[in-house]
């Protein structure tokens, strides 16, 4: 018999350790995202440079998160693990770029200036310090620099510079690795004194301010020692985004598709109701009805404000998502309070009042167009006005074209009895009244606002990454009208009486917001301003649905807002990228330096013809609303 044998195990593969697995990441040009003990190593990307912040997880919160906002950070609780994980970091990114800076971001443990009895709010203290070297100090000039401009609405940043050999919050073991090296020192004052409470906006402006400033630093750095200059310093930052934001992402788009507001508050039944004003001629106010909500407003807020908005790692980001949380906030609650008095304050709130200079536009309008007035839209012979049919026609034809440039562009069409004579988008449907009747002429540019302005922007938001840019950013109906009616007027559609309408729209908003009654309103637009009936009781049906929404008053002041844009040089390719409002603009184009937003899969058709291609060049060298008119 023979002697028993032992299989021999086979050995196992050595598992990598992290700075094994961090230099191969960094090597191959690959992300690194790691928890550590109380920390944490991000790399979005491998970028010639790392934000440092040492201390306890709840200490220095402020800090920590200054930190943790950058493309490449490192958050440790001891000083023997950062120096453990920066040597070989520094080494590998300086074999791929030629350079490296490191940034250690700390706060003071206190607020040293801030006393009790001052009659103002003093000064708060920022510290400094740069190693030596040409781009060292540029970086430290270009710090200090963007620091003293933070903006002063609470405390002015004292700012004090010195050598990092010289400053006394520097880490010797940091000076020791003779690298590169900045250091941020600041006084916290985020904290409300003498507890643990904090200012939120304080803080996040903070975080803000502090890490546009370091950006700018890096950017100064990198560019005295001949790095590659970048088209914006903001290109610095983040490319990716982090699990967090997708979940937050997700959440809001959850909740934001359990209802159609613009559905919710429309009434279904325009015919009955005009018939009834008629019949009771012009004197009593007509009876709308509602769709029965399906939702549980209570519920849905509660929806919402559990989507956690506090761990995005991203001060842009943060800001959109807790934007249109609050938006959301403010549709629900208009739709808890439809039909009640106070629909009218919470729809003021979220659309705004008529300003001035807007109702002074609108009137400018009016009677630049009178001779328009008591013109019917519907003026034309029997073989002008098409109906219903023919408009969903030609938009399976435009959203065909579409499809076939951008498979991704995946539109529906609806036929309705339910909603007023027109056209509606609501997400990815386009929404047509059965009692729609327009002039021939009229389709092609009410399509091009319907299907290549609003449909476009929620398929091109659809590739983004991010829902939030198909359902919209905070605000972002006025430009996307703006552009809407734009397009009709590239398209060759825009008439007098299509103006006059968007004119008589702020008029009407103005009139009901100021407490004038649907048939004091009525007879000011029939008998001042010369629209006929039926015209002015759709128009007003809009302005009280739901018991008073200004929403109407939007596409004029979008309009002329997208005017003023194209005429200071603006580009119109961010609005294309998704669903955003003018006051988004240079975020958008801050998250595309960023490589975080594509370029836009579509363009508006309208732009594609010589006709749209000259108008929007006329555009550029300055139109009024009339004058677009004559163009």
């Amino acid at each position: 018999m023979s002697p028993t044998t032992t299989a021999r195990k086979p050995r196992r593969k050595k598992e990598k350790s992290l700075v094994e697995e961090v230099v191969e990441a960094l090597d191959a040009g690959k992300s690194m995202r790691r928890d550590l003990d109380g920390g944490r190593l991000h790399i979005d990307r491998p970028l010639p440079f790392l934000c440092l912040h040492i201390g306890d997880p709840g200490g220095h919160i402020v800090a920590r998160e200054v930190a943790a906002a950058n493309a490449s950070y490192l958050l440790v609780s001891r000083i023997e693990d950062a120096i453990e994980l920066i040597v070989p970091i520094a080494k590998a990114l300086r074999r791929k770029f030629g350079t490296f800076v490191l940034l250690d971001v700390d706060e003071f443990d206190r607020d040293r200036l801030l006393s009790d009895d001052a009659p103002f709010l003093q000064p708060f203290e920022v510290m400094l310090s740069a190693t030596s070297g040409t781009a060292a100090k540029r970086a430290l000039g270009a710090f200090e620099a963007a620091v003293k401009g933070f903006e002063a609405r609470f405390r002015t940043p004292h700012v004090e510079l010195c050598a990092a050999e010289d400053d006394p919050c520097v880490r010797p073991e940091l000076l020791a690795l003779r690298l590169p090296l900045l250091t941020l020192r600041f006084a916290p004052i985020y904290r409300v004194t003498g507890s643990e409470a904090t200012y939120p906006d304080l803080r996040e402006r903070l975080i803000d301010n502090f890490l546009d400033a370091g950006l700018r630093a890096f950017a100064a750095f990198l560019d005295a020692d001949g790095f590659p200059k970048p088209a914006t310093y903001r290109a610095f930052g983040r490319k990716a985004f982090i699990d967090a934001v997708e979940r937050a992402d997700r959440g809001m788009d959850d909740v934001a598709s359990s209802f159609d507001f613009l559905l919710a508050v429309t009434p279904i039944n325009a015919d009955a109701a005009w018939k009834e004003f008629k019949a009771n001629k012009f004197e009593k106010p007509p009876r709308f009805l509602y769709r029965p909500l399906s939702l549980l407003v209570e519920q849905e807020k509660r929806r919402l404000y559990s989507i956690a908005l506090d761990r995005l790692e991203d001060p842009v980001l943060h800001q959109i998502y807790r934007e249109k949380q609050q938006e959301l906030d403010l549709q629900l609650t208009l739709i808890a309070e439809r039909e009640k008095a106070r629909f009218v304050e919470f729809g003021r709130a979220l659309y705004g009042p008529v300003e001035p200079s807007l109702l002074k536009a609108a009137h400018e309008v009016l009677d630049g167009t009178s001779d328009a007035g008591r013109t019917s839209s519907l003026s034309g012979g029997d073989d002008e006005v098409v109906d219903c049919f023919y408009v969903e026609h030609r938009a399976r034809t435009m959203m065909l074209d579409y499809h076939l440039r951008y498979d991704g562009f995946d539109a529906a069409i609806e036929l309705r009895d339910d909603v007023p004579a027109g056209l509606l988008v609501s997400g990815r449907r386009l929404l047509i009244s059965r009692r729609t009747r327009m002039m021939r002429h009229r389709v092609e540019a009410l399509l091009s606002h319907e299907v290549g302005v609003h449909l476009l922007t929620y398929f091109n938001g659809s590739a983004q990454g991010l829902r939030v840019f198909r359902i919209g950013l905070s605000g972002y109906e006025g430009m996307q009208e703006g552009l809407a009616v734009f397009a009709e007027f590239l398209a060759g559609g825009f008439t007098p009486e299509r103006l006059r309408l968007l004119a008589a729209r702020v008029i009407g908003c103005d009139l009901m917001l100021a407490g004038a009654s649907f048939a004091e309103s009525f007879r000011t637009l029939v008998q001042e301003h010369d629209f006929d009936a039926e015209t002015a009781f759709g128009l007003l049906l809009r302005v009280f649905r739901g018991g008073g929404l200004a929403k109407d008053a939007i596409y004029l002041r979008g309009l002329l807002s997208l005017l003023s844009h194209l005429k200071a040089g603006g580009a119109l390719d961010p609005f294309w990228m998704g669903k955003i409002s003018a006051s988004h603009f240079s975020v958008m184009e801050e998250l595309g330096a960023r490589g975080l937003l594509k370029a836009p899969i579509l363009r508006p058709l309208c732009l594609e013809t010589d006709r749209g291609r000259a108008r929007l060049e006329r555009a550029r060298t300055g139109l009024t609303p009339l004058s677009m008119l004559e163009a």
